[in-house]
């Protein structure tokens, strides 16, 4: 695993996560909060494939980790009342593989695909006669004496999510009838998000606190999820169990997790463009460098949200730090620079 999917703040589910996601997951498009341009979307093609008896569009998901993919993709069965099957492309390692979970679907099963993105080149081929005329190109034998065999696959609904949709080829993307673009939440939002949870797991909390939880999660679910568990912790041991405004202030200082849901390595992040490089423009190669991360970490973890907040500058030359970042810090802007 790697290391960011351990950051209290990261988008990306930790080990942890997902036992306890499956306690809070929504099953009913109706109970699913937020992202109501997508839901109207899906709510009009759920019902439409229902009333013609017929599988759902392929769904194409996409946005940065933590919004609700992968719970969309179960409510998608639900509503539909079919089967449901989870794998991810990491997970597809030979063309057996895909073959036995594609000939083994029943009728409308609903498939999701998760990291579409990093699905090898051979296996995306197989899959375009699949989804557009549920065949399979099957290769019997080897040599001068192979021949190719057509088998028929039951009509489903592939559900795929990916948080980096521009790596995904023009082909593939072709065969979704359906693409629905997840964004950040608002804290009013996350606020209704984080009473729900808490309504779940039994633990008392008034409107104020899970504001101040809800203004500190990065505009992700997951997120305010994990924050709310861990504030849980801190007010059943330092408080009455109650978590109130200063009790979630008061724990949420302490794990180092800011007004702006920053942490540590956030702050080193922007830190390190303004002091190390003038504020930027800084290349994605430098910066990965200069932080010991990797760059998809980068720019599928950390520069979404600080760019959607304007903390962060994605220019043709590089990475600048903004006007709020200095001012989140305390510094003072350097005008702007001559030509000598």
């Amino acid at each position: 695993m790697s290391k960011d999917a351990d950051r209290l703040v990261s988008g990306k589910r930790g080990e942890e996560d997902a036992a306890f996601e499956l306690k809070l997951r929504p099953t009913r498009l109706a109970e699913f909060i937020g992202q109501e341009k997508a839901k109207e979307q899906l709510a009009i093609a759920l019902e439409a494939a229902k009333s013609r008896g017929e599988a759902l569009d392929h769904v194409l998901l996409f946005g940065p980790p933590g919004l609700g993919k992968t719970t969309l993709a179960t409510i998608i069965a639900n509503e539909l009342g079919v089967g449901y099957q989870q794998t991810s492309g990491p997970a597809l390692q030979i063309q057996g593989d895909l073959t036995a979970i594609l000939t083994n679907l029943r009728e409308k099963q609903v498939l999701f695909l998760d990291e579409i993105h990093r699905l090898q080149a051979v296996l995306e081929e197989k899959l375009y006669t699949a989804l557009e005329d549920y065949t399979l190109d099957i290769m019997i034998g080897t040599g001068p004496s192979a021949r190719t065999h057509v088998m028929e696959i039951k009509p489903f609904t592939f559900v795929a999510a990916t948080t980096r949709p521009g790596l995904l080829s023009s082909p593939l993307r072709s065969r979704f009838g359906i693409l629905l673009r997840l964004e950040f939440y608002t804290e009013d939002e996350l606020r209704f998000v984080v009473e729900r949870s808490a309504e779940v797991m039994g633990v008392p909390i008034d409107h104020d606190g899970a504001a101040e939880i809800a203004m500190r999660s990065r505009g992700t679910p997951r997120i305010a999820n994990r924050l709310l568990r861990r504030v849980r912790d801190y007010a059943q041991v330092r408080a009455n169990g109650e978590i109130t405004r200063p009790v979630a202030m008061a724990a949420l200082e302490m794990l180092e997790v800011d007004a702006h849901g920053f942490d540590q390595l956030d702050r080193r992040l922007l830190m390190t463009i303004i002091e190390k490089y003038d504020g930027g423009p800084v290349g994605l190669n430098t910066l990965a460098a200069a932080l010991a991360e990797e760059q998809d970490a980068l720019e599928e973890v950390y520069e979404p949200f600080l760019i959607q907040i304007g903390f962060l500058d994605r220019t043709p030359r590089g990475r600048v730090a903004t006007r709020l970042a200095y001012e989140h810090f305390g510094i003072e802007m350097p005008g702007p620079r001559g030509l000598f």
